[in-house]
């Protein structure tokens, strides 16, 4: 029986490695997009990715019939939706260093709802289901940051130098 055991563990271990190897990457991409922070020095986006790959992991027996992706994804958003909205007792933290791309000018709720919508191709009431959100404050936070996005705010655009004047 103690062998059987150890055979299904080490089965489990190895789909989960599998799954790993082919999520991994782009749910660290996700993450790193929520966090806003450059590619090459993401270490909320490495904390979010491994906190969503260990609830996986606990969770894959039950995953069956179940997206590990998805599963995921959700615990990501999530985590990072904790961390991040005052109403879940996060806020506080501000990204270290200077924030890097576009998205790190928007609110975390709406580069959430951004990346969960746009980047991830997630419905939107699987959005709004996700996150215990309206449907219509989810069409209305995404239609604010893409809007944001194409037109940012006046005092964030920075002019361009005008060449001086050569010395006579």
């Amino acid at each position: 029986m103690r062998e059987r055991g150890a055979s299904l563990r080490a089965l489990r271990d190895r789909e989960f490695e599998a799954f790993v190897a082919g999520a991994s990457g782009r749910l660290l991409h996700t993450a790193t997009l929520l966090t806003a922070e450059p590619p090459d020095d993401n270490p909320r986006a490495y904390r979010l990715l491994s906190s969503a790959l260990a609830h996986t992991y606990a969770h894959w027996g039950r995953v069956r019939g179940e997206d590990p992706y998805v599963r995921a994804r959700s615990r990501l958003a999530t985590r990072f939706a904790r961390e991040t909205w005052p109403r879940h007792g996060g806020g506080r933290r501000r990204s270290r260093g200077p924030a890097a791309g576009v998205l790190a000018g928007l609110p975390a709720q709406q580069r959430l709802v951004l990346v969960l919508r746009l980047f991830e191709g997630v419905a939107e009431e699987q959005t709004a289901a996700l996150l215990g959100l309206p449907g219509e404050r989810v069409g209305a936070l995404c239609d604010r940051a893409v809007a944001t996005l194409l037109h940012p705010p006046r005092d964030r655009c920075r002019p361009v130098a005008e060449p001086k004047a050569a010395a006579p």
